[in-house]
């Protein structure tokens, strides 16, 4: 948490604190007491996408290890039971807390996240159910993860207007250093090998998991009273702006925009989409246009999703400035959506020859297009490097830039009024998105190509 007080505290300081208007609202010690508590839900955010990303990269070996030669169908299962969790929990999550509040919620995620984490870093224990066990541990993680729903809705209480886009895009950059740090994380565990004992475990499968389960309990002690304190400041700035006299005045006079709500649930849905699209068919456009191994594309992918995810930091921290100059909605389209439009367009093949192709009895490392199973490959254009890096390139500004917003002016448009379940539905669309999207797009690309999968 100290990372992002460091990144954006100076600035919170000074925009919330010292120049934050002296209107009634809260004072000095309130507002620092009301930014400690966004603080943690940073940190919530951050050791979300941390603790799906730390495991993704060794689901797969972990599943060898527990029960050799398992059809890699269950890989599939494995990775997809956390989305779907995440997908069914998130608006049910959100109606709690509507009724509740938003700490008993996250209390309750987070103990079930660092139980289940739990369980994950001892599956060994668990044989001959181990494969089966790792896949509820991961729907329970993904179950646990829709708690950043609740999280999405408290931010929008817990700040003033004129502060939101600063928040939204402080927790966006959270959650990506999060998506960053776990596989760095998961590498750094690999020194300690595979341990074989009967009894509890510490080597590098085990680790990730104990990892979350520490942070997760630390997590849900810095949501206890004397650390977390629950704020609604949205909802008195809304009071004194209209003149009502209570806050249940405000709220029954303002009726709820339904029709911008559900655009901005399709525009997210479709610009995970499209983000899923990419990452989905990145290794497979590499390896069939350009030739690579495997060991060539999990290298210069490795730098360029680094390269990327620097790209997005950078980003998601000058969308504060960019929104003083250009209007929020315009800048999700123009600066958002756009990119990720020519990012598709450029990921349809221009040629001038085709693909490399593969030898009919050459192993799959190689590289090269299948033209065996794949007839499209003898027709098709090639797709050249530098349309693939601009891609990328447009991908990496344009989705976090449009993400950002539309979680800002999602917030905006659903007022003061409890979000909970609003931003359920919203991540639920986007969990939706990374369902569906790799199933939908491998099929098109398997079958037709490149040229009708981007299209």
């Amino acid at each position: 948490m100290e990372w992002l007080k460091r990144l954006f505290g100076r600035e919170v300081r000074e925009g919330s604190i010292r120049d934050a208007p002296e209107d009634g609202l809260e004072t000095a010690q309130e507002r620092r007491r009301r930014w400690r508590s966004v603080y943690v839900i940073y940190f919530t955010m951050f050791q979300m996408s941390l603790g799906f990303s730390i495991v993704l990269t060794g689901v797969w070996p972990y599943l060898d290890m527990l029960q050799p030669g398992t059809n890699k169908d269950m890989l599939g299962v494995a990775v997809g039971a956390s989305p779907l969790g995440q997908l069914l929990l998130s608006p049910l999550l959100g109606l709690w807390a509507n009724r509740v509040g938003v700490r008993p919620p996250l209390v309750a995620t987070l103990g079930l996240f660092s139980l289940a984490s739990a369980l994950y870093s001892q599956l060994h224990l668990t044989r001959p159910y181990a494969v089966s066990c790792m896949i509820a541990a991961r729907f329970l993680i993904g179950v646990s993860s829709s708690n950043v729903a609740v999280a999405r809705a408290y931010l929008s209480a817990a700040t003033r207007e004129e502060e939101r886009t600063r928040a939204v895009s402080a927790v966006s950059l959270a959650q990506v250093l999060g998506f960053v740090a776990g596989p760095a994380l998961q590498a750094a565990a690999a020194p300690l090998g595979t341990s074989i004992s009967g009894g509890l475990r510490f080597d590098m499968y085990s680790a990730p998991g104990l990892l979350n389960a520490a942070l997760g309990l630390i997590n849900l002690l810095l949501l206890m009273p004397g650390c977390f304190h629950v704020s609604d400041i949205a909802v008195r700035e809304a009071v004194q702006a209209r003149g009502e006299r209570s806050e249940k005045e405000v709220l029954k006079s303002l009726k709820p925009d339904y029709v911008s709500s559900w655009m901005l649930v399709g525009a997210f849905f479709v610009l995970v989409f499209n983000f899923v699209l990419l990452e989905t068919l990145a290794s497979t456009l590499t390896m069939e246009q350009f030739g690579w191994g495997k060991a060539q594309a999990l290298q210069y992918l490795g730098a360029l999703m680094s390269a990327g995810a620097l790209v997005a930091c950078l980003v998601f921290a000058a969308i504060p400035p960019l929104t003083k100059l250009v209007e929020e909605r315009a800048l999700m389209l123009w600066g958002g959506f756009l990119p990720v439009v020519v990012a598709s367009l450029l990921c349809i093949p221009w040629g001038p020859g085709a693909p490399p192709l593969a030898d009919p009895g050459a192993a799959e490392a190689h590289g090269g297009c299948p033209q065996e199973t794949q007839a499209w490959c003898a027709e098709s254009r090639a797709l050249t490097l530098t349309q693939f890096l601009l891609a990328y390139g447009c991908m990496s500004v344009g989705y976090p830039l449009g993400v950002t917003l539309i979680q800002t002016i999602f917030s905006k448009v659903l007022g003061p009024r409890p979000q909970g379940v609003w931003m359920g539905v919203l991540t639920g669309a986007g969990c939706l998105s990374r369902a569906l999207g790799p199933v939908f797009v491998a099929g098109v690309y398997a079958r037709s190509g490149p040229a009708a999968a981007f299209t």
